[in-house]
């Protein structure tokens, strides 16, 4: 969600609802991540390393148009370039980028029907799916946040 962009009206229940399993999973995530520290299986150097092998990862899924795709791709299911297209409102040349990158790394597969006419689908993977899945309750805490914060600057 780019900046200063309202998030999607949600109802409170299914806000509270949502602010619940956030909270719930980053107590899960934190319980468990003290506990390997304690107990030495894991090193902030061997941390360090990973968040190193996942920046091509990171730096991608930042991008303009990304997230669009996978969520796209996720609620839609295969789609073709076209329709891809229409749903993102990127142009050819961003959105056949982002595809590529996207193949190459693993988020999405190109699926080429042979035809006549030929054809080329584009559908998530594992990685892909789960990768869009988890960033959404990231997206949804940012999003309050920011908002939080607006409606605290506009009480100043």
């Amino acid at each position: 969600m780019e900046p200063g962009v309202a998030p999607l009206p949600l109802s409170e229940e299914v806000a509270a609802r949502i602010e619940e399993k956030i909270a719930h999973t980053v107590k899960g995530i934190e319980t468990t991540l003290n506990e390997v520290m304690e107990r030495g299986e894991v090193g902030f150097d061997e941390v360090r390393e990973v968040l190193e092998r996942l920046k091509p990862s990171f730096a991608l899924l930042s991008q303009r148009w990304v997230l669009e795709i996978l969520y796209s791709l996720l609620f839609k299911g295969p789609l073709g370039f076209n329709d891809l297209k229409k749903l993102t409102g990127a142009s050819s040349r961003s959105l056949s980028s982002k595809l590529k990158a996207l193949v190459d790394l693993g988020y999405v597969e190109r699926i080429v029907y042979e035809g006549p006419p030929l054809r080329t689908t584009y559908r998530l993977t594992e990685q892909g799916r789960v990768a869009a899945l988890l960033s959404m309750p990231l997206l949804y805490y940012i999003a309050m946040i920011t908002q939080k914060r607006e409606q605290a600057e506009k009480r100043i």
